[in-house]
């Protein structure tokens, strides 16, 4: 009697419980994004998850982003795979809520067959591919981590399982250096794939070429007549998710109409003032203080001043859905977004409230920033909020530029090569000057080129006269 009853308090409970699964959506996690890349599950179906458990790691709009749940439960679907593209509000993951059930009838759901361990592997081991394997891997998660990791090479299907655990950092490198992921034993946790694992990989590949091929590059050197008459061949690759961002993203700004203006700046009194700022801070900076200025942090200064005298710069275009009329919706603070070159390609950090900010603050975050996006550790919010955007290609190379208006803002500053010429002083002797072209673009719909004129010539005489900038601080 007692265990007839038992089974039916367990088929009311079970009864009760299929009402409880949820569906999760896939908030937004940025502005404007409407889809991302799964890189990672940290779960499977069956698995028990805590509030505030990470549940996967997606990739958009340039940023990796951790997601958590917000409740407890069991994870009973899965609606994606690693490495598939996630709609924003749609599901992603079915949890089962625990609300009160007893802890018996959850180890139930949630314990997978005892191992001879007795201990549970992580979770992202196995294959996320194909529904078939997740039933498997349900019943032996721990002896088909082993298994499968042996039989990986003689099954294709399986390929991109260690490409799941790897960050988009490290598979950008492994684009890099042309190695394929799964050629390569992961050191990491739960068998994560890192740096330097791919290094160690490049090192031994490289290494034994040179013993095979030192013969084989000087015979193929002078091999440029037989190829002329091979036939043309093309190799379509797909664009990574980074490139796919930018594909959309240019996309969408090149529908505004731009207008190029572009003047010569000289840097020349900049130059000396920089050179004696920078020899100060080596002596009084202290450890993890900026100890050096770069002419970046006063140009950011300087097109922060502008925008109080032409704050309409500083604002966005916005349509009326409704009515499609038009607004230009200005915004108090200036958000200043940095382009940056970075291993996985190009990417706008955003300093915020540059106008409450001085040259050590600008300076300090702007080498936060470099560093974190160098290392792939940019959030959403790093990314995000952006009011007008200057992009320093001089550093790398270039006089001139056309920049491309980033989405939601109607101007950007493009940053010549700084070179040094000679010119005539006021006495008309031949004297060297430090200069730079400063290539502005602005939305032709909003902002006229008298504008942008006048609030260029102030970024110009700031930049040429660094003194007045002392007079201007807030």
């Amino acid at each position: 009697m007692r265990g007839a009853y038992y089974v039916a308090a367990r088929d009311f409970h079970s009864t009760r419980r299929m009402y409880a699964i949820k569906p999760v959506l896939l908030a937004d996690i940025g502005e404007g994004i409407v889809e991302c890349e799964i890189i990672q599950w940290f779960v499977e179906p069956e698995a028990r998850v805590e509030e505030f458990s990470p549940l996967c790691e997606v990739q958009s709009d340039k940023a990796s982003v951790e997601i958590t749940s917000r409740f407890a439960g069991v994870v009973k679907k899965l609606y994606y795979d690693a490495g598939e593209m996630a709609k924003v509000g749609k599901p992603f993951v079915d949890i089962d809520i625990v609300g009160d059930a007893k802890k018996e009838d959850l180890d139930a759901l949630t314990v997978p067959e005892p191992s001879k361990d007795g201990v549970s592997e992580p979770l992202n081991r196995e294959s996320l591919n194909q529904p078939s394997e997740r039933q498997k891997s349900e019943r032996s998660p721990i002896v088909t981590s082993r298994s499968e990791e042996t039989a990986s090479q003689s099954r294709p299907q399986e390929k991109s399982r260690y490409a799941s655990l790897a960050t988009p950092a490290v598979r950008h490198l492994c684009k890099e250096l042309n190695v394929e992921i799964t050629d390569v034993n992961g050191t990491g946790k739960a068998g994560r794939v890192l740096k330097e694992d791919i290094y160690k990989f490049v090192e031994t590949r490289d290494s034994s070429k040179q013993v095979v091929q030192p013969t084989n590059t000087t015979l193929e050197m002078p091999s440029t007549t037989p190829m002329a008459t091979e036939k043309q061949t093309e190799t379509a690759v797909p664009l990574t998710n980074t490139q796919l961002q930018m594909f959309k993203t240019m996309t969408r700004s090149l529908s505004i109409p731009h207008f190029l203006y572009a003047d010569e700046v000289d840097f020349s009194q900049l130059y000396e003032l920089r050179w004696r700022l920078n020899k100060a801070l080596s002596q009084s900076a202290k450890e993890g203080e900026v100890s050096k200025l770069s002419y970046l942090p006063f140009i950011i200064k300087a097109v922060s001043l502008a925008l109080y005298k032409y704050p309409m710069l500083n604002a966005r275009v916005d349509v009326d859905t409704e009515t499609s009329r038009p607004t230009l919706v200005h915004r108090s603070q200036h958000n200043i977004g940095i382009a940056m070159d970075t291993p996985i390609g190009l990417l706008v950090p955003v300093i915020k409230n540059v106008g409450a900010k001085n040259l050590l603050s600008i300076a300090s975050e702007l080498a936060d920033l470099q560093s974190r996006a160098a290392a792939g550790k940019l959030s959403v919010q790093d990314l995000s909020g952006g009011t007008i955007t200057v992009s320093n290609i001089g550093n790398i190379g270039g006089t001139y530029l056309s920049p491309v208006i980033v989405e939601k803002e109607v101007a950007i500053l493009g940053i010549g090569r700084m070179r040094t010429v000679p010119a005539f002083d006021e006495d008309d002797k031949v004297v060297k000057k430090q200069v730079c072209n400063f290539s502005w673009s602005a939305d032709h719909r909003a902002i006229d080129g008298a504008t942008m004129a006048r609030a260029a010539e102030i970024v110009r005489q700031i930049v040429e006269e660094p003194d007045s900038m002392i007079l201007q601080l807030r």
